[in-house]
């Protein structure tokens, strides 16, 4: 096997975010390379990161840096950020609202590394444009969460809009992540299974399609079913960007099948703590051999 400088490079922009519960708010660090590089660093990926952001902010960087994490940042006007306000008890539903945006991320922001997989983990769309996810498609395999290109600014809140470039862009990417209302969106289908099977038909290989329930993996025509069980969702905030890097961080290593049950285990373990995923893959081997806890529910896939 050829070797690599690191195994994952992920990109996207890092995100000075506010968490509104019960209106109480406070001000966290977020985003999908914030979630998902620390989670991959506990399970000993080798990461690297490419992000942009205003300089006042760069020192939020250092706690990826504690992790390993090599950290590449272009300076920006802005740092991008959400408001996230939760309005329900379980946390599922909530608005968000644009707090700042850090620019397009150019092809002069990568640094000269070999990488087995680019996970694209932006938040929102017009960080990744066409031409660049369509740069690293040639470079190596490429993963992929839609939320960055159907979220969308507009008269000053977030909404979902389809992507004009699905066709194009889906034609890149081999692992592929949505959300069940992404996943409505882009297929006008309520079904999980039937949606993941016309996401696939765009191009890519594998499609991980999360909910509150649980994660369900479509790969090589056939499917993979995953619960999350946490006992509070006192981390909800995180949930996909976690629950996906892991899954292609396992697919480095391990089947289809044994990374969305691992994904899923840890993503379980993840919402019931506030902030990125600071557990082992002992915990998360412990929680699916029902050590850790009482079983709450299948965790076979």
């Amino acid at each position: 096997m050829v070797m690599c400088d690191v195994d994952i490079v992920m990109v996207g922009h890092f995100a000075k975010d506010r968490l509104v519960v019960d209106g109480r708010g406070e001000t966290a660090s977020g985003g999908g390379v914030y979630y998902g590089g620390i989670a991959l660093r506990r399970i000993g990926v080798r990461v690297a990161v490419v992000t942009r952001l205003h300089p006042d902010d760069l020192w939020r960087l250092d706690e990826l840096k504690r992790e390993g994490i090599l950290v590449y940042a272009a300076a920006s006007e802005q740092t991008s950020g959400i408001e996230n306000i939760y309005r329900s008890a379980d946390m599922e539903r909530r608005v968000c609202r644009p707090l700042g945006f850090a620019g397009p991320i150019q092809r002069d922001d990568f640094p000269p590394l070999s990488c087995r997989v680019y996970v694209i983990a932006s938040i929102m769309a017009g960080e990744v444009s066409l031409p660049l996810l369509q740069w690293m498609a040639d470079r190596g395999p490429v993963a992929l969460d839609v939320q960055g290109f159907v979220r969308v600014r507009e008269n000053g809140d977030l909404v979902y809009r389809l992507w004009p470039d699905m066709a194009e862009g889906l034609a890149c990417v081999t692992y592929l992540k949505a959300d069940r209302a992404e996943a409505e969106l882009l297929t006008g289908c309520g079904d999980l299974r039937a949606a993941a099977r016309q996401l696939s038909a765009y191009g890519p290989r594998e499609v991980v399609l999360t909910e509150s329930s649980g994660v369900t993996v479509y790969a090589d025509g056939r499917f993979y079913e995953a619960p999350f069980t946490p006992r509070s969702l006192a981390g909800r905030t995180g949930r996909g960007d976690t629950c996906f890097a892991l899954y292609v961080g396992k697919r480095l290593s391990v089947s289809a099948g044994e990374a969305c049950r691992f994904a899923a285990g840890a993503t379980t373990l993840k919402q019931e703590q506030p902030g990125p995923w600071q557990g082992t893959e002992a915990d998360v081997e412990a929680l699916l051999a029902g050590r850790l806890r009482p079983a709450e529910g299948s965790s076979g896939c």
